[in-house]
């Protein structure tokens, strides 16, 4: 026979496996915790000595010269910033294209493929990518800038001499120094490429948890289907594609090994879109195994402490911004 404990008894352990699992889940919150605090620590440590000998200039400078302990991360802020917004913004209007038309115009025969084609392309290491911009486009964007030397001698002059006196002009701007391939615009280009999955999936699947009541509204009034889309999916799937944007921003600010072998790892601010320049992360790929200066390594250290307290703000900020945009009926 089946022995039927007491309700105060089934209620006791009961309360028992309540505060086993709370505090389970309390300690991993905590472990969290202590490694975000543990890492802001380590890295403030290490930042120590460039942050003493620098102080504000160090974010200020443009000079990063470790024969004469030179350095400032102005160049290197600058160019994580172009290159992950340059990215964005590309990246953006392409990935919610492909996200609307997969979830309301493709057949599902056509619309699963490309979700899984999409999706895979975020699947794909950034060593990868960077060989193949190495081998595929690389190649290209040299020949393009041979085109411009050949077509426009002129130019090959005027921006030289801009250039030696540390002046530039619109039109030098969008002309390359050298036709050599790498720089700033590869960047740009291979990162829009490696963000677009983010945003486009992200945005997929919160286009197609709208409610089906708004569709059906809207066309009840007569709607076409680009009004349903524009008046109806997105603002109310606003929040969760802002949500995949952000997270694209992310991936953005804190790719290494693909932009470091592109971008061309000159600490200096580019000249033209096509000219060299590094980013944070790319710096601290290409110089922290050959740190052994204190000053040097330190500098190298204080640049991965920027980049941490980047991706912080940035996901705050997204925090804020998906809350604002939120529908209240939904918050």
């Amino acid at each position: 026979m089946t022995k039927i404990l007491p309700a105060s008894a089934s209620r006791s352990a009961n309360s028992r496996g309540d505060g086993v699992f709370r505090a389970i889940l309390l300690g991993l919150s905590l472990i969290i915790i202590f490694v975000f605090l543990m890492s802001i620590f380590l890295l403030g440590k290490d930042s120590l000595p460039a942050l003493n000998h620098f102080g504000f200039g160090f974010l200020t400078q443009t000079v990063w010269n470790p024969v004469t302990k030179q350095f400032g991360a102005a160049a290197m802020i600058a160019g994580t910033l172009i290159t992950s917004f340059v990215a964005l913004l590309i990246s953006v209007p392409l990935a919610l294209a492909s996200a609307i038309f997969v979830a309301e115009y493709a057949p599902k025969w056509l619309a699963n493929p490309v979700s899984y084609l999409v999706e895979l392309l975020a699947a794909v290491p950034s060593v990868v990518y960077g060989l193949w911009s190495l081998f595929a486009l690389k190649p290209i964007i040299q020949a393009f800038q041979t085109s411009l030397y050949l077509k426009y001698p002129n130019l090959v002059t005027t921006c030289s001499t801009l250039h030696n006196d540390h002046k530039n002009s619109l039109q030098c701007f969008f002309f390359p120094e050298a036709p050599v391939g790498l720089g700033l615009a590869l960047a740009i280009i291979i990162l829009t490429i490696m963000i677009l999955p983010y945003t486009a999936s992200v945005a997929r699947d919160v286009i197609r948890l709208v409610p089906s009541d708004q569709r059906e509204a809207m066309y009840a009034l007569g709607a076409t289907k680009w009004e349903v889309i524009s008046r109806a999916i997105l603002p109310y799937a606003r929040a969760g594609i802002t949500g995949g944007v952000i997270l694209a921003l992310g991936r953005a600010l804190g790719e290494t090994l693909a932009v470091a072998m592109v971008i061309g790892n000159v600490p200096e601010l580019a000249k033209t879109i096509w000219g060299s320049t590094a980013t944070m992360a790319s710096m601290i790929a290409n110089q922290f195994g050959d740190a052994q200066e204190l000053l040097h390594r330190s500098s190298i250290v204080t640049l991965g402490l920027l980049l941490f307290f980047v991706s912080v703000i940035v996901n705050y900020s997204a925090r804020m911004l998906i809350v604002r945009l939120t529908p209240k009926g939904i918050q």
